[in-house]
């Protein structure tokens, strides 16, 4: 099975320029995890809130840091998870273009 989470959008302070550590700015985070459902489900709405929970708190500098905590999270809370792909987008950084960096792994197990 694979869970979906598309357009997840939220505000954190998230970044390295000086004024992305003073106000929070709009985060867009899509994800696909694939799981294996022998031994249950996964709620999406537990992996939605652990998302958002890590990206607000944690106030990455980088968006591949917030990709890496994230996947970490996600793989030790739920031994089901064969694979993640993680996409954050920041809409409004430049005034032409939205900018993204995406992750995928595979768990170890």
């Amino acid at each position: 099975m694979t869970i979906h989470i598309e357009d997840l959008k939220f505000q954190s302070i998230i970044g390295i320029l000086d004024f992305e550590r003073v106000k929070p700015q709009d985060v867009i985070v899509n994800a696909s995890i694939e799981y294996d459902d022998e031994n249950g489900f996964i709620n999406y709405a537990d992996i939605v809130q652990i998302i958002k929970e890590t990206v607000i708190k944690s106030e990455f500098l980088l968006i591949e840091d917030a990709l890496k905590e994230i996947n970490l999270k996600l793989i030790k809370e739920y031994k089901a998870i064969k694979s993640t792909y993680l996409k954050i987008t920041k809409p409004s950084i430049l005034p032409d273009c939205k900018v993204s960096v995406s992750d995928y792994r595979k768990s170890q197990s």
